[in-house]
């Protein structure tokens, strides 16, 4: 059961590597994509340059969502007490 427990460990550690690399990619597109541009042609979004809202509020939100699904379909409940 011990290296059980290390192998499901590890799993989720490179899914939560895997989310953090999504979530740096979205911002960095977002931000840099459309923010690299002239001030005065940004276009807005509820009062926001469309870089943020997209990269830091539409990609929180998004974030958020994708967090909840990869802990709810796959990870799983660890019994961390050891067996004698």
């Amino acid at each position: 059961m011990k290296n059980n427990r290390y192998r499901i460990a590890n799993r989720e550690a490179l899914m939560g590597i895997g989310l953090v690399i999504v979530n740096f990619a979205i911002w960095y597109g977002f931000a840099y994509g459309l923010g690299s541009g002239d001030p005065e042609k940004y276009t807005y979004v509820l009062g926001f340059p469309a870089w943020f809202f997209y990269s830091c509020i539409a990609g929180t939100v998004f974030m958020i969502i994708l967090i909840y699904f990869v802990i709810k379909f796959f990870f799983k409940e660890v019994d961390f007490e050891e067996e004698e």
